[in-house]
């Protein structure tokens, strides 16, 4: 069976579980620069080089994913949000993006592979892909629009080259997450693709669409509407929202996209809004309700949670969700009808 075909099978038993945010819990340990640079020899300080820690302190990433597993997490993700070359070389650190992503990606599928060994249910590994700090979209200059700091062809190769690491070192999925803009998006999505082509074999790939306020939209200017038709070609194994706001923010966009994805439906919000200290203080229990109405409303496939998050959170999900029935997939028109529109045809 096809990791497609089970998380497909799974999610038509019962609501599953992702994991919560990593860059919460190493906040957590109290890391020292020392921790982060390790023997590297870096020239850059490496203080919040989360991604490097799998090269420097690879037991905190361990530990961590293993406490999300404990925790319930049917899927856990890779701690490479922002292992590229692009985001790399803020810390000198690019020409280490492959060993990053690889090291990673072994310390998620061996957690992984332990749980499933211990209590005989399969778990599942997403090789996490971050938007970079680039956009394919909007120039960072006012005064030209017409520039670009990157193109595309550039940004599916970094893509290219993460994803190919990530899949040698065991992940089952590639989770293209917290897309700001759709065009990047689209760049992961060709780059995957590519990388499939290189294989032989299928690597599926999921989608996350991050909102840059209460309208609704992506930076790109994209409603969860039309993010996904511009997706939908791309056959993810799941889509869904994560990051943006807290859960009470992010229902209705969640509700919204579950109407029409014919996919399965990830959401993982934020544990609320930040304090004024930048600091996210809902307690897991009341994020755990809020996901509850998710699930019972037949919203969601996959739930989780992203700043602020922790073990803690997973596991009063898991508890919140016990026992909901799972979404069903909409039968959706195509976008053709959907517009009043008579489909496409070639002339004879």
């Amino acid at each position: 069976m096809s990791v497609r075909e089970a998380l497909n099978a799974a999610a038509r038993e019962r609501i599953l579980l992702f994991d919560g945010a990593f860059g919460t819990m190493i906040q957590r340990a109290k890391l020292a620069e020392q921790d982060f640079a390790g023997n590297l020899g870096l020239p850059a300080s490496q203080g919040g080089n989360n991604d490097i820690l799998a090269l420097t302190r690879p037991d905190v990433i361990r530990d961590i994913t293993a406490a999300y597993l404990a925790a319930g997490s049917d899927i856990v993700s890779t701690n490479t949000f922002s292992a590229n070359r692009i985001s790399q070389a803020d810390y000198g650190s690019e020409h280490l993006v492959r060993e990053i992503n690889l090291a990673s990606a072994r310390i998620a599928r061996e957690a992984a592979d332990a749980a499933a060994d211990a209590d005989g249910t399969a778990r599942y590994v997403a090789g996490a892909l971050g938007p970079t700090n680039k956009t394919l979209t909007l120039s960072p200059n006012v005064e030209d629009p017409g520039y670009r700091e990157i193109d595309f062809d550039f940004l599916a190769e970094v893509y290219r080259e993460q994803a190919a690491a990530l899949v040698e070192g065991g992940v089952d999925l590639i989770l293209v997450e917290t897309i700001f803009d759709t065009l990047n998006a689209k760049a992961a999505i060709f780059a995957v693709r590519q990388l499939e082509r290189e294989l032989g074999r299928e690597v599926p790939i999921a989608l996350s669409m991050t909102l840059t306020d209460l309208s609704g939209r992506n930076l790109s200017g994209h409603t969860v509407e039309a993010f996904w038709f511009a997706v939908r070609h791309a056959r993810p194994v799941a889509v869904g929202l994560n990051c943006s706001f807290g859960a009470e923010q992010l229902r209705p966009y969640v509700q919204a996209l579950s109407k029409i994805g014919e996919t399965l439906l990830l959401a993982y919000p934020n544990a609320g809004l930040p304090n004024e200290l930048g600091e996210y203080d809902e307690p897991p229990e009341e994020t755990a309700a809020m996901l509850r109405e998710w699930a019972h409303g037949g919203h969601a496939n996959i739930l989780g949670g992203c700043c602020g998050s922790t073990p803690e959170h997973i596991a009063a999900i898991a508890a919140a969700v016990r026992g909901a029935a799972p979404r069903k997939l909409p039968q959706v028109q195509p976008a053709t009808q959907l517009a009043g529109l008579e489909p496409f045809t070639v002339p004879a």
